[in-house]
């Protein structure tokens, strides 16, 4: 049992208020990375993904060298590894600013 400096009850008011403003940091933090956008390429920048910082596809740029209609099975893996990098960069992202928060 831990005992209380003054034999008295911890302070539930400043409990309640760092908690509160955990979650408002957490809140914040969250609306930066839903606003925040990272890129993400592939086939040496063929094909360049964008996404928010939270995960969400914004963006998809190709190079027209990139567009063989004869293979389209390697333009298709190209998307995906774009989108794979920014979301692994959208995921970097997100732990640096919500750290201990997240």
């Amino acid at each position: 049992m831990t005992v209380i400096p003054g034999g008295g009850q911890p302070n539930m008011q400043q409990l309640l208020q760092q908690a509160q403003k955990m979650q408002q940091d957490l809140a914040r933090a969250q609306q930066e990375l839903a606003a925040t956008e990272v890129d993400g390429q592939a086939g040496g920048g063929l094909v360049k993904a964008t996404v928010t910082g939270s995960g969400e596809l914004r963006g998809l740029v190709i190079d027209p060298k990139a567009v063989d209609p004869e293979d389209t099975e390697t333009l298709a893996d190209l998307i995906v590894a774009a989108v794979q990098a920014a979301n692994d960069n959208a995921q970097q992202l997100q732990q640096a600013k919500l750290g201990p928060l997240g």
